[in-house]
């Protein structure tokens, strides 16, 4: 597709599109992280909900965090053909349209949504409604293009859905699905700032107004041990608010220690250093650091659950 002109690639996409293609659009590495998430959150609320209908939920929360996906790269498309690591999108590369990606997207936000709040509640389908609308409209199409806290305030959108999840079980929210929506809130602006820091290029290509562009690598750098330190504390709030086991507790602290360890390196770096391997290790970390945070949950829940602990 290298050679087909930009304005010809919607006549000609639509028949070059594969199954793959369409997989691409829904982001599968958001969605997992989305679902994975929305089942802690659902295995942490009280009482209990028929595997079916959990099951159901966690598919709707799957289609709608893909839904998300597709609306913004449909929206996006003009800068994915600029920045270097999004120009292999199915949108770019030509093999879906803007017009298909969109179509998609819409069809499937209406049909999860739909579904979440017909067969399992109201308040979860509700809830998914607003994480899409909030991603695709508050964070894709306004924050994202127009300031550097776009990460900050848009970060919310990944942190939904353990209150979706919790919903889905109990149909309402706690300040325990709150507590799980902070850790993410507070773990996006250091996650995704380290990643800007080293592609920051491409970032400044696309126009897309992110911390480093804007502010600065220093600044960027303090920025993210800031909130390292404010993520630390939130982590362990589980154990201290008693919906976790203080073993919880103690691995949370080291983990968020090791965080604010990275971050303090990747504060002490200098402008001109090209390699920036604080930065990739602080973003590599940081993945492993929230996905040990809920699997530990996840654990901590199932086998209170099963009667291995009290």
């Amino acid at each position: 597709m290298s050679d087909v002109p930009l304005n010809r690639i919607d006549t000609v996409a639509g028949n070059l599109a594969s199954p793959s293609d369409y997989l691409a659009l829904l982001k599968p590495r958001v969605m997992s992280l989305v679902v994975f998430t929305a089942l802690v959150g659902m295995v942490m609320a009280p009482g209990g909900i028929h595997p079916v209908l959990g099951f159901t939920a966690l598919l709707c929360i799957a289609i709608g965090a893909g839904a998300s996906g597709a609306l913004n790269m449909w929206y996006d498309a003009d800068i994915d053909r600029v920045m270097k690591r999004t120009q292999s999108r199915p949108i770019p590369k030509g093999t879906i349209t803007e017009g298909e990606a969109l179509a998609f997207g819409l069809t499937l936000s209406g049909f999860s949504v739909a579904l979440l709040a017909l067969f399992v509640n109201v308040v979860a389908g509700a809830l998914l409604a607003f994480t899409i609308f909030f991603y695709v409209v508050v964070y894709s199409m306004w924050l994202k293009r127009s300031t550097q806290q776009n990460i900050v305030i848009g970060g919310a959108a990944g942190a939904f859905p353990p209150i979706v999840g919790w919903a889905a079980v109990t149909g309402s929210v706690s300040y325990e699905s709150i507590i799980l929506f902070l850790i993410i809130f507070m773990w996006t602006p250091p996650h995704f700032w380290a990643l800007a820091l080293f592609k920051s290029d491409d970032y400044k290509r696309a126009g897309i107004p992110m911390m480093p562009v804007v502010s600065g690598m220093a600044e960027t750098r303090k920025q993210i041990l800031i909130y390292s330190i404010l993520l630390a504390p939130i982590g362990v709030l589980p154990a201290i608010l008693g919906f976790a086991s203080f073993a919880y507790g103690v691995a949370a602290t080291a983990l968020g220690l090791g965080f604010v360890i990275l971050a303090v390196r990747v504060y002490r770096m200098t402008d001109d250093d090209k390699a920036m391997l604080p930065a990739k290790r602080l973003f590599g970390f940081s993945i492993l650091y929230l996905f040990l945070l809920f699997a530990m949950l996840l654990i901590e829940r199932c086998l209170g659950l099963l009667g291995f602990v009290a």
